[in-house]
């Protein structure tokens, strides 16, 4: 089975997929995906540098991550530029890793946080959302990433509203809670959904 992981920024995603892999499934992470096709000397890199200039990089020429983020959350066009370049190599790498792992692996995740909007949804068996409400994705994400109240409103708008994931999902994951009520809730959902799988 393929199920895809999803949700807003900082609703929990990452910590989701960690669960999903201590109870035996493989988590494909369109995010490691992401830093590895943008590493420096990658084809993608140097799209984007043609694309967006060189001052998205840093002295080394590596890719400056957080600078990149800023600009796109801070502007549209940009972030439409962006998923042009990755999101064709994302998915092809997504499928490749698929092909690879499928038969030493009875279920596999797919962690992507535009999971809908690259289409990734549409190879996966069943698609799950992690929620958290506005409150709670603001105060995380002035503790991991020391975000002002403008640059978390920036980047929560930019995605898709949460509420429309939930629309499109087959089953939205709550995590208001604590780790160990989020691991509890990963762990129902997973039973539930291996258990029809068989």
């Amino acid at each position: 089975m393929i199920i895809g992981l999803t949700g807003g920024i900082a609703t929990g995603k990452s910590e989701s997929a960690k669960y999903f892999e201590m109870l035996g499934a493989y988590v494909v992470d369109a995010d490691a995906i992401s830093c590895d096709i943008t590493a420096k000397g990658m084809p993608a890199l140097n799209e984007l540098v043609k694309n967006l200039g060189d001052n998205i990089l840093f002295s080394n020429g590596t890719l400056n991550r957080k600078k990149l983020a800023g600009i796109i959350f801070s502007d549209k066009k940009i972030k439409l530029i962006v998923e042009k370049i990755l999101h064709a190599r994302i998915i092809s790498r997504v499928n490749k890793t698929i092909k690879l792992k499928k038969n030493e692996y009875d279920n596999i995740v797919i962690n992507a946080p535009l999971l809908f909007e690259a289409g990734l949804n549409k190879i996966c068996d069943k698609t799950v959302v992690v929620w958290a409400p506005y409150d709670i994705q603001a105060r995380r994400l002035v503790l991991r990433d020391k975000l002002g109240v403008e640059q978390i409103k920036k980047r929560i708008y930019s995605q898709m509203p949460i509420g429309e994931k939930i629309e499109l999902t087959d089953f939205t994951i709550d995590n208001t809670g604590s780790k160990k009520d989020l691991k509890k809730n990963i762990k129902a959902l997973y039973i539930l959904l291996t258990s029809k799988s068989k």
